[in-house]
């Protein structure tokens, strides 16, 4: 399988307690911090992906600097007054510690609610995680070399007129080699219509292409062409 990315989301709320710091004309603040990931419209989904994130605080929160929550959305409170950058470890489920994700996220107090966005990679993952993972994929999912994609029907629909697997195709397309994935892109160039949708996320070398938008004949061919690639048997 290859690697994975998705968005993460930190929701930061502060509001001042009305409470003054001792010996200066600071107010003191309730804070928190809620960590989702992003979903295919936008919208906050549960960060299930991950068992555990753990907060490092400023070293002034003393036994409270390391806090580690479990159940999502992760959510921390706190209280204090100065503003200060921490890090964040999320923890995936059923990686070892070597595939922690680490976002360094800023505490400040110039809105009473702010959001931040950090992309994460989830390298190689399977099993639990790759059906967590699944259930927060965008449109198109990037594959592996090229990062040429293909979009899931919303409901399922294994066969098709054609006599295609749209779900094992769509499947077997990011296990590609890079150079395959290449022949991938030209062909649907060369023989898409109007109707087809792809976009080419530059910034990031990707390619996506929604399956259902292509005509029948390029549907059967990307199939024998992945069928010779790829051990189509062995997919889901």
């Amino acid at each position: 399988m290859p690697d994975v990315k998705r968005t993460v989301k930190l929701i930061t709320r502060q509001a001042a307690t009305g409470e003054i710091v001792p010996d200066s004309e600071v107010p003191m603040r309730n804070w928190s911090i809620e960590i989702y990931l992003v979903g295919p419209e936008g919208d906050d989904l549960p960060a299930a992906c991950f068992e555990k994130a753990t907060y490092v605080l400023h070293e002034s929160f003393g036994k409270r600097q390391r806090q580690i929550f479990k159940t999502p959305p992760f959510t921390v409170k706190e209280k204090g007054w100065g503003e200060f950058d921490m890090q964040i470890i999320l923890s995936p489920v059923g990686m070892p510690k070597g595939g922690d994700q680490i976002i360094n996220h800023d505490l400040n107090f110039q809105q009473e609610e702010y959001e931040s966005t950090h992309s994460v990679t989830f390298r190689n993952p399977k099993d639990r995680l790759l059906d967590l993972l699944r259930d927060s994929a965008p449109a198109g999912e990037a594959a592996n070399g090229t990062g040429a994609s293909a979009s899931k029907p919303e409901r399922k629909r294994q066969k098709t007129s054609r006599n295609v697997d749209m779900e094992k195709l769509a499947e077997a397309l990011p296990q590609l080699q890079e150079d395959d994935l290449l022949q991938v892109v030209q062909m649907v160039h060369d023989n898409k219509t109007e109707d087809t949708y792809t976009k080419n996320g530059t910034e990031n070398g990707e390619f996506h292409v929604d399956l259902y938008t292509l005509p029948d004949p390029l549907i059967k061919m990307l199939w024998d062409f992945c069928d010779k690639k790829v051990d189509m048997s062995a997919l889901a």
